[in-house]
């Protein structure tokens, strides 16, 4: 790692210890089935509209075994309001149904066995490992990715996987969990992917497309 790389982890994660110190995912969830269902739920859709939409859900089925008993057509109802819900029902009964056929109805706590899961990708399984498990894992959304290659965090990373690689290298194991949320809500709320908020970020002096440009 070059020193000037390390020099801006440095100071990136000593600005957002303090200006985030308690940062964390903004899904709303009680267990770690609660999370894996919200994270399904929220590809291509926002925490906000997830977050109105899970209470009815987890208390009609508030475990794998619930989930698992219902139709597809049953679980539609409650999710019609999110996006591609056709395709997410489908996903969590099987989800459900895997869970309790193959892991007695718990949430694996591990990278491999998460993966075995219907509608669970890399991505989804890394934040339940980080948010319902506190254990290591970068996940790298469509935020965490922009914002790595915007302040040179990563440097012409190609895909999520490159970056997720880069980060997880970087970043000490302990604070893997919460830099994930610095990355997101930073991305979110003021490194926008089409104006960000530049006067807002006190980041400024290590990022790469800010110097690049003024």
């Amino acid at each position: 790692m070059s020193e000037d790389i390390a020099q801006k982890y440095q100071v990136l994660i000593e600005r957002f210890s303090k200006s985030m110190p308690d940062a964390k995912s903004e899904l709303n969830f009680e267990s770690p089935f609660q999370l894996l269902v919200a994270v399904i739920l929220s590809a291509q859709c926002t925490d906000k509209r997830v977050n109105m939409t899970t209470p009815a859900l987890f208390a009609a089925m508030p475990d794998a075994a619930a989930m698992a008993r219902r139709s597809v057509e049953e679980i539609y109802q409650y999710i019609k309001s999110i996006s591609y819900p056709n395709n997410k029902a489908k996903h969590l009964q099987a989800m459900a149904q895997a869970l309790v056929e193959k892991f007695s109805g718990q949430v694996p706590d591990n990278m491999d066995d998460l993966l075995q899961l219907p509608g669970v990708g890399r991505k989804t399984a890394s934040v339940i490992l980080i948010c319902a498990f506190n254990k290591p894992a970068m996940p790298v959304d469509t935020h965490v990715f922009r914002v790595s290659n915007r302040i040179g965090l990563t440097i012409n990373s190609k895909t999520p996987a490159e970056t997720e690689k880069i980060l997880l290298k970087h970043f000490p194991e302990e604070l893997l969990p919460i830099a994930h949320h610095w990355l997101i809500l930073h991305g979110r709320y003021v490194c926008k992917a089409v104006k960000p908020l530049c006067e807002n970020c006190i980041i400024t002096d290590i990022c790469e497309a800010f110097n690049n440009n003024h």
